[in-house]
C-alpha cells in the first residue's frame, strides 16, 4: 500500500500545458476510472486548479502507480509524455501527505495565503468520494488536510495581509471608507490592473462603475463587463465628483487628473472623501491631489511597498505553518503506519494458527485413538505456545515499527517473507470503520 501524488503547478509548468492538463469533473471521473481499473491502483483523487492539477493515489507499488498514472494523465489531456514527465513531479509516502497539506495550507500557493484553495480541495474530495474512488487511506488524509488547513488559518495570521497590488488597494479604500456598499468607482482606462482592481472592488460591494477611455468603445466594452456606464474621456470633469473611488491606469506621458480639477469635483462633493488609486506609470495623477483636503492617492510605488511588506509578514507566518505541518504529518504517519500493521499481525497468527492447525491433526492422527483427552489436549496446548512464542518477537517489533518513520518497511518486509499479500481486500463498510 503505497500513498503517492503525481502533478504539474504554476512551479513547475508553464500555463500552456497547465491548461491542456487542466481536468473539469467529467475528465476526473474517466481518469479515475482507468485508474482504479489498473489491478496496482486502488484509490483515486484527481485535485485541478487554476494552477495546478494533481493525482493523489493509493498503489500496490510505487513503479506501478507513477507509470500508470503519468501514462492516463497525458492521454486524457492529449498532451505528449515527455512534456509532461519533464514538468512533473511525484512525490510517496510523507512527502506526498507534507505536500498536501502545504496545499492545503496555502503554502504552495502562487499568492501564499490565499483562501480559495481550501473550497477546492473540498470539492475535489468530495467529487472523488462520490464517484466511490476513495478508501480508508485517501478518506482520512483528504479529511485530515481540511483539518490542517483550517489549524493552519486559526493558529497563523498567514491569510490577514493582502499580498497582491489589487487586493492593497481594495484593502486600502475600505479603510477610507469602512464600507465599500454602495460606492461608486470611476476606472480611467482599460488596463489588466485596473479591470483587476476593478473586479476585487465588486467583490467587496461595489457595483456602480464610471468608466472612461481614450478610445470610447473601449469604455464601452469595459462597461458591460462590469454593467457600468461609459463615458467620454474629455468630459471626466464632470463626472468625477460622482466617484468616491477613481483607478487611473492610462498610457498617457501627462497628468489627466490635476489638484486644481480634484479640489473642484470635492468642493461639488460637499469635501465627501476620493480615494485614488494611480497604477500608471508614468502617473496619471498630480503628487499635488494629496494636498487636497480628503484627497487620498496613492501610486504604484506606494500600493508595491504595502504588498512587500504584507508579503514578508506572511512568509513569517508561513514558518509558523510549517511547524504546524510537520506535527500533523508526524501524526498521519503514526496512524498510517498502525493500519498496515493491524492486518499484517492478523495474517500472519492466521498463517501460523493454519499451519499449526494442519500438522497437528496429522499427527494426532497417527496415534489411532491410543491419546486419552488430557494428552490430546497436552499437545494442542504445546503446539499453540510454540506458536505465540514464535510470533511473541515478530508481533512486539511490528507493533514498535508503527511508531517509527519508515515503518511500514518492517510491514512489507514482513508480508514479503511470509508471503501475506494474498489476503483479501476488506469491505469498503469495513475499511470507513477502520477510519475511525
Amino acid at each position: 500500500m503505497h500513498l503517492a501524488v503525481l502533478g504539474i503547478n504554476h512551479k513547475t509548468a508553464p500555463v500552456e500545458l497547465r491548461e491542456r492538463v487542466s481536468l473539469d469533473d467529467e475528465k476526473c471521473g474517466i481518469l479515475s476510472q482507468r485508474l482504479l481499473d489498473d489491478a496496482g491502483i486502488s484509490e483515486v483523487v484527481p485535485l485541478s486548479t487554476c494552477n495546478r492539477t494533481e493525482i493523489y493515489l493509493v498503489a500496490a507499488r510505487p513503479d506501478v502507480g507513477r507509470r500508470e498514472t503519468m501514462s492516463t494523465l497525458a492521454s486524457i489531456a492529449d498532451v505528449d509524455l515527455t512534456d509532461l514527465e519533464e514538468c512533473s513531479y511525484y512525490h510517496e509516502g510523507d512527502l506526498a501527505v507534507s505536500h498536501l497539506y502545504r496545499v492545503a495550507g496555502s503554502l504552495d500557493s502562487l499568492v501564499v495565503g490565499e483562501a480559495q484553495i481550501m473550497s477546492q480541495i473540498k470539492d475535489a474530495y468530495h467529487g472523488a468520494h462520490k464517484r466511490e474512488s476513495t478508501s480508508v487511506l485517501l478518506n482520512r488524509l483528504f479529511r485530515h488536510a481540511l483539518e490542517v488547513g483550517k489549524r493552519v488559518r486559526t493558529e497563523t495570521r498567514i491569510g490577514e495581509n493582502p499580498v497582491s497590488v489589487s487586493s492593497v488597494a481594495v484593502e486600502m479604500a475600505r479603510k477610507v471608507f469602512d464600507d465599500l456598499d454602495g460606492r461608486t468607482a470611476m476606472l480611467l482606462g482599460a488596463g489588466k490592473m485596473g479591470e483587476l482592481t476593478a473586479t476585487h472592488l465588486n467583490s467587496h460591494g461595489i457595483t456602480n462603475f464610471i468608466i472612461s477611455n481614450r478610445t470610447y468603445s473601449q469604455a464601452e466594452e469595459m462597461a458591460r463587463k462590469f454593467d457600468g456606464r461609459a463615458v467620454p474621456f474629455e468630459d471626466l470633469s464632470d463626472y468625477l465628483p460622482l466617484a468616491d473611488i477613481v483607478i487611473t491606469c492610462t498610457g498617457a506621458p501627462h497628468y489627466i487628473l490635476r489638484k486644481g480639477e480634484v479640489e473642484k469635483a470635492l468642493r461639488a462633493r460637499h469635501n465627501r472623501p476620493i480615494f485614488f488609486i494611480d497604477i500608471a506609470v508614468p502617473r496619471d495623477i498630480d503628487p499635488g491631489v494629496n494636498d487636497v483636503y480628503n484627497a487620498f492617492l496613492y501610486d504604484i510605488d506606494d500600493l508595491n511597498e504595502v504588498a512587500a511588506a504584507n508579503a514578508a509578514q506572511r512568509r513569517k507566518e508561513a514558518r509558523k505553518a510549517e511547524a504546524i505541518i510537520d506535527d500533523e504529518v508526524t501524526n498521519f504517519g503514526h496512524w498510517l503506519s498502525s493500519l498496515d500493521v493491524v492486518p499484517t499481525i492478523t495474517a500472519l497468527r492466521e498463517m501460523a494458527e493454519g499451519i499449526r492447525d494442519i500438522e497437528l491433526e496429522k499427527a494426532l492422527s497417527r496415534f489411532d485413538g491410543d491419546l486419552s483427552d488430557k494428552d490430546r489436549q497436552r499437545i494442542e496446548a504445546m503446539a499453540s505456545g510454540i506458536v505465540n512464542k514464535m510470533l511473541h518477537g515478530p508481533t512486539v517489533e511490528l507493533k514498535r515499527a508503527a511508531n517509527e518513520r519508515g515503518g511500514y518497511i518492517y510491514v512489507e518486509s514482513m508480508r514479503r517473507l511470509f508471503k501475506l499479500n494474498g489476503i483479501k481486500k476488506k469491505s469498503r463498510r469495513r475499511d470507513e470503520q477502520l477510519e475511525d
